[in-house]
């Protein structure tokens, strides 16, 4: 019997890859997976139910609290950042690669499908942990390969054609003509493609938009929250303890009744195409804003300096899927050094869209009021003419020998 995995999302890629690895690719027995990080859970039911309807081996994996405690909050001592948005679902793919293999391993299969199109990043996410783990596996990818035409011939799909597809072979799917996003969501964040979103000029509808109110519908008072860490992740909410998940949910919520989170991007993906790219992030807006306050006041100059080069690393690492990489490990090395005094709480205020760091304090913190307050005699301040008059030596001397040379 031939036997496959796939990575099972119920969208209509996924959806479509069923009937096609049966009518072209001769697998008679088709194993779906599908892995929560976040997702509504009516939109687990449904795929649970459509993988089901389409006759196949069905599991859905609770990777939820995984997700939060080793992918998020490593995301957040990272400020885990790509071309000016939270990374989301670029650090989730390694992880529903990763439990779909565990699950290849349990069932004895050895062939993994997926729906990444050839355009993407998810096709080198995922495969990049298939390969690492099952380096022997084939892995397919119907909507990569494109569709097969009468005379053997293979040319790419368009969204009309996959509909038209599902629609003859009696595959449900959540997309219309008229509305044909591409949704993808996890804890972390939600992005919104497809259709008319794909153009640069084009405004988004508030329709696409889920998890945020637009300003109009944001309350007109500010919510003040206080954020606290230890060792560089949020713990508590307003000096409630919380677990890693139930944090993350209740900042969601919070954050995206306050308006926060939405963010339009122009983004770069792996291939070299610039992409449109709108995205819902709220709890990761708020949290790596609060984060990088706190950090900024217990790290010396040279370590925020060093770090924020580290960080750009790391984000590239993880946008990439790279979950496994030497160079991730080491500059993780690092990064959690300096976590262990990013230790305290931030007060933030939400307001109409926007998140504003209004204080923060630590255990930690490298600022000295008695020193650095203007109304303190502490610090002599004469002792600062030598360094004045030295200041800047070497290009002041530059400049008057090109005055010279002129």
């Amino acid at each position: 019997m031939q036997t496959i995995v796939l990575v099972y999302s119920g969208g209509l890629d996924t959806s479509v890859c069923i009937p096609l690895m049966r009518e072209e690719y001769g697998f008679d027995h088709v194993i779906t997976v599908t892995v929560d990080v976040g997702q509504p859970a009516e939109d687990i039911r449904q795929a649970e139910v459509r993988a089901r309807g389409l006759n196949t081996e069905h599991y859905t994996l609770d990777a939820k609290a995984e997700f939060v405690e080793k992918y998020c909050w490593p995301a957040v001592r990272a400020n885990g950042d790509y071309q000016g948005y939270p990374i989301s679902t670029s650090i989730a793919r390694p992880l529903i690669a990763l439990k779909a293999v565990e699950k290849a391993k349990e069932l004895g299969a050895n062939a993994f499908g997926h729906g990444c199109t050839g355009k993407g990043n998810d096709q080198f996410r995922i495969e990049y942990i298939m390969r690492t783990l099952m380096p022997d596996a084939e892995i397919i990818a119907p909507m990569r390969e494109g569709r097969l035409l009468p005379n053997g011939a293979r040319e790419p799909w368009t969204r009309t054609e996959e509909i038209d597809y599902a629609e003859a072979h009696g595959v449900e799917i959540p997309q219309t003509r008229d509305k044909i996003w591409s949704i993808d969501e996890n804890l972390w964040g939600r992005s919104i493609e497809g259709g008319h979103l794909e153009e640069p000029g084009y405004a988004p509808p508030e329709e696409i938009f889920q998890w945020t109110r637009g300003l109009k519908d944001c309350p007109d008072t500010p919510k003040t929250l206080k954020i606290g860490f230890e060792n560089g992740v949020p713990v508590s909410l307003d000096d409630k303890i919380l677990s890693p998940l139930e944090l993350v949910l209740q900042m969601n919520k919070i954050a995206g009744e306050n308006g926060v989170g939405r963010v339009d991007v122009m983004e770069d993906r792996m291939l070299g195409l610039k992409v449109r790219e709108n995205y819902e992030c709220p709890a990761a807006v708020v949290l790596l804003a609060a984060h990088k306050a706190l950090e900024a006041l217990v790290s010396t100059q040279g370590e925020l300096k060093f770090k924020s080069m580290v960080d750009r690393e790391w984000g590239e690492l993880a946008y990439k899927g790279l979950w496994f990489d030497p160079l991730k490990e080491d500059l993780e090395a690092f990064i959690n050094s300096i976590q262990t005094r990013v230790t305290g709480s931030v007060n933030m205020r939400l307001a109409k869209g926007s998140a504003v760091v209004i204080g923060r304090s630590s255990p930690y913190a490298l600022y000295n009021e008695d020193l650095a307050s203007f109304d303190s005699k502490t610090f002599d301040q004469a002792e600062s003419i030598g360094m004045v008059k030295i200041h800047g030596l070497q290009s002041r001397m530059y400049w008057q020998l090109k005055q010279k040379m002129k």
